[in-house]
């Protein structure tokens, strides 16, 4: 069951302030007073992280269907959180919050602002310590105070690492997954052209496109989403799941006439991208995307620090960097390097790789290989069973670290 819960006026780090910063959230489990999970999600996920039963413990306002309408129906972890499962809500108190500047249910360019209309590009620019700001706002609400653990995948994986630098006294244990302390060069260009996509089509109109009678920026979206899918998937498993292949005759495709295609064919991995460009249309807003990519794109962890080490050197719990070996999104060298910053900071790290070459979406659609090390870094931090250190032979190179490698990743909570 998802709620909102206003945490009152809330000033962003750009300086400006609204007066009503509304939080759309869910939770999952009992607490106890020392089980709470924090889950942050990824760029356009939202707080349905689990078709577990959502706890109904707070005083929020029940959005009930609204959020669904907004079209995050289906639960983005749904094989790691939940009964039994790696994050277990039976042991856990899991909360997961739609961040600001989203359009799940938070206060963002889609909701309504103080004059009753939608806020468009006039609600305050976000970043990612805004989002940690705001959940911690949240937590206090919901009686929580230090948290068992944060972890969160992609850019939530950077907000996780926020929880580190900003809170370190707030949290136990922090997973960061497929993420890193900021993004390279490349990844900021391909960022630039998505938003350009939206920007310069003509139904953006400036960000003020809400209304029965405006069209929306559609083909802008559209496009920044097939480049986003572009960088999540991996040259291996492109060349897999398509090849050269050419798309059937009732494969989807609904973009403008081209003067060749009766010679060149509509290819497989074309159709993949419009299928999946078409459906993101349906349920993502325009301006919410230019938000939060501007987000990820502007954090950096040694922000306000001299280096990382130095932003994670008040951190006294543990930490867990985990790449995928086919994420070119955010590399094993990018989480190598985290993780030697917060040993150098005195932290016990982990960096467990996982051989994949499913790209960065490896995260959401491997749960074999993401679940054993979280659920065994939940309950023995760097020391658990299926920890693995790519750094560790007799014990990790500076830090306070950790012990021998641990057993392999295995597939056992994930039965068939």
């Amino acid at each position: 069951m998802t709620a909102v819960e206003s945490v009152g006026e809330f000033r962003f780090e750009c300086g400006e302030s609204i007066e009503n910063l509304r939080l759309a959230y869910e939770t999952y489990g009992e607490f106890d007073g020392d089980n709470a999970v924090l889950v942050c999600h990824a760029l356009t996920g939202s707080q349905h992280v689990s078709n577990a039963p959502s706890s109904a413990d707070h005083d929020g306002d029940d959005l009930g269907d609204a959020v669904e309408t907004a079209g995050q129906a289906r639960a983005w972890w749904n094989d790691v959180v939940g009964p039994g499962k790696a994050i277990d809500t039976t042991e856990y108190y899991v909360v997961c919050v739609n961040v600001p500047g989203s359009c799940y249910g938070s206060s963002g360019p889609p909701a309504d602002g103080p004059d009753d209309e939608p806020w468009g590009t006039e609600f305050p620019p976000v970043t990612v310590g805004d989002w940690t700001r705001a959940q911690r706002r949240l937590l206090d609400r919901l009686g929580v105070g230090r948290l068992h653990a944060v972890v969160g995948g992609s850019v939530g994986g950077m907000n996780a690492l926020d929880w580190a630098k900003r809170f370190p006294d707030d949290v136990r244990r922090v997973a960061a997954v497929a993420t890193a302390s900021r993004l390279d060069t490349q990844c900021l260009s391909l960022d630039a052209i998505a938003r350009r996509a939206i920007t310069t089509d003509p139904d953006w109109n400036g960000g003020d496109y809400y209304g029965d009678d405006r069209p929306s920026p559609a083909d802008g979206l559209a496009q920044a989403r097939r480049i986003g899918h572009v960088m999540y998937l991996s040259k291996a498993s492109m060349g897999r799941k398509f090849g050269r292949r050419a798309a059937g005759r009732d494969a989807f495709g609904d973009g403008p006439d081209d003067p060749t295609g009766r010679f060149f064919p509509y290819r497989e991995v074309e159709s993949y991208l419009d299928y999946n460009a078409d459906s993101f249309t349906t349920r993502f807003d325009a301006n919410s995307y230019l938000y939060l990519t501007r987000a990820m794109d502007e954090y950096d962890l040694a922000a306000g620090y001299g280096s990382d080490a130095e932003a994670l050197a008040a951190f006294e719990g543990e930490l867990l960097a985990l790449s995928f070996t086919g994420d070119w999104h955010f590399t094993v060298e990018q989480s190598r390097v985290l993780a030697a910053a917060a040993r150098d900071g005195d932290v016990p790290t982990a960096h467990h790789v996982v051989d994949s070459d499913h790209g960065h979406d490896a995260f959401l659609v491997e749960p074999e290989s993401v679940g054993p090390p979280l659920r065994d870094f939940l309950a023995d931090g760097v020391g658990g069973r299926a920890v693995r250190d790519e750094d560790d032979d007799d014990g990790p190179p500076g830090g306070r670290g950790r012990g021998p490698d641990r057993a392999p990743v295995h597939a056992s909570l994930f039965p068939g």
